[in-house]
């Protein structure tokens, strides 16, 4: 009888050392890139300033250019997550840093405006450190409960659809949606880690802790952005 040939197991086959190891790895990933985008947004506005206050003035020229960010970095952030899959560790790496990188830079309007706040730096601070406790509650809630919360990948995929469109339709007709709008993403951010950290414990495959990385470190800065917009409103 011939032998079959079996690709990587999951990591809910593999050993407890193993599983583990691919633990300390995914998040040892998410945390580098953390500190990566934190490093960057920190080099942008320290010393480009003037180049980032004119990229921000052409991100909002009109209506329409925050709707054509927004698609670039969908495009982008896409290509990205295709590159963290892939078999080369090489490019799982290059996936990771271009998402990374994307991130910085559509963050820059709203980085920004934290700073040109008086206390803006505490902003930034508590802000983070509220998305972290959030994220770090979150991570434990999956890992303690032993839960699958891949059941809310459809509820995830409906509402990315109705942000979307709120958010264009935002764009377009120029009116601000409001607090409550970013109360109710950061529920949908907290989802999505909650989604994604099972998915780190049940769908991805030994070898793949970058992409898996990828995964929660978008789904942390989701979480970020809507947090600091309800500080940001809060003044």
């Amino acid at each position: 009888m011939e032998n079959q040939i079996q690709g990587p197991l999951l990591v809910g086959q593999l050993e407890d050392t193993e599983k583990a190891a691919f633990y300390r790895k995914t998040y040892t990933h998410v945390a580098l890139a953390l500190l990566a985008f934190a490093f960057l947004e920190y080099v942008f506005i320290g010393y480009f300033e003037e180049t980032v206050v004119s990229l921000i003035n052409l991100m909002f020229a009109n209506n329409f250019s925050w709707l054509i960010v927004l698609g670039l970095f969908w495009v982008g952030s896409t290509m990205a997550d295709k590159l963290a899959h892939h078999e080369s560790q090489q490019t799982q790496y290059l996936g990771l840093g271009l998402y990374v990188l994307l991130e910085a830079i559509i963050f820059l309007p709203l980085i920004y405006m934290a700073y040109a706040y008086s206390g803006g730096e505490n902003m930034l601070v508590q802000a983070s450190v509220v998305t972290l406790c959030l994220f770090g509650g979150l991570t434990a809630v999956v890992f303690m409960t032993q839960k699958n919360f891949s059941f809310l990948k459809t509820g995830l995929v409906i509402g990315s659809f109705i942000a979307i469109g709120l958010i264009v339709a935002g764009s377009l007709f120029g009116f601000n949606l409001g607090l409550w709008f970013s109360v109710g993403m950061v529920v949908f951010a907290g989802a999505a880690i909650l989604y994604q950290t099972s998915k780190v414990k049940y769908e991805y495959s030994g070898d793949q802790y970058v992409g898996a990385a990828l995964g929660i470190f978008a789904s942390v800065m989701l979480l970020f952005w809507y947090i600091l917009n309800i500080f940001l409103s809060r003044d």
